[in-house]
């Protein structure tokens, strides 16, 4: 998860606010002195979806600002610190998986305080839901997310590769020799045009050919199949 500083949260403003209207993962709303919670919920449950279904990382939701000519109006809403971090633990309670913002920025203007809701994407396979049900966008109107939207979705599940996700910090230390030198041996048995090929190759170099990793990053695979006990 990326949290932003005050300079990339401002640049990101300008850049949201320049944009020819709003999109499905990025709302504006004045929300000058109060905001529904269950609004803000199945906005919630909204941008994180059409995030997911437009590739994004993140939907944003941004008070404060008019959603017609991006003006700068400030907003009131929860101006105690405390109760807008509380905010986190409360969505949390009505998403599915404890689903909550990554952070909630606010920023100080000459025209007023802007609020930037950062949403996580759903999470691949699972829309985000609020309250047991499902929300997107139709333009920039709130809607019931589609059943082929939420097919969608959960189809992302079938097709990623488990096998195939990089672990991060893993490195080729953490790789077992001897399981690696047995790899090779079953590989030239079933590839014995390349067996000479094979005993030239360094081990990142074989195992990208064995497709145990991918340029170099060590997979879960990889882990599984030749990792040492410790690392597992």
């Amino acid at each position: 998860m990326t949290i932003l500083n005050e300079i990339e949260l401002k640049k990101l403003l300008d850049k949201f606010r320049s944009l020819p209207s709003e999109n499905e993962w990025v709302e504006f709303k004045e929300a000058k002195n109060n905001f529904g919670f269950d609004d803000l919920g199945e906005y919630f449950s909204a941008l994180s979806n059409e995030a997911n279904l437009k590739n994004q990382p993140y939907g944003w939701l941004i008070f404060g600002v008019k959603d017609k000519n991006k003006e700068i109006v400030g907003t009131q809403y929860r101006e105690n610190r405390a109760d807008l971090d509380s905010l986190k633990h409360e969505i949390s309670r009505h998403t599915n998986g404890g689903l909550s913002f990554v952070e909630i920025y606010e920023l100080f203007y000459p025209e007023g305080r802007v609020i930037m809701f950062q949403i996580p994407a759903a999470l691949k396979g699972m829309p985000t839901s609020w309250k047991g049900h499902y929300f997107g966008r139709n333009g920039e109107s709130k809607v019931p997310l589609s059943i082929q939207e939420i097919e969608s979705i959960r189809n992302q599940r079938m097709k990623e590769d488990w096998s195939a996700v990089i672990c991060p910090g893993a490195t080729i230390d953490d790789l077992d020799k001897t399981a690696i030198e047995k790899a090779r041996e079953e590989y030239k048995k079933k590839n014995p045009r390349l067996a000479e090929d094979v005993d030239k190759w360094d081990d990142i170099t074989f195992l990208n050919k064995a497709r145990v990793t991918i340029n170099g990053q060590i997979t879960r695979a990889a882990i599984i199949l030749l990792g040492k006990p410790e690392s597992e």
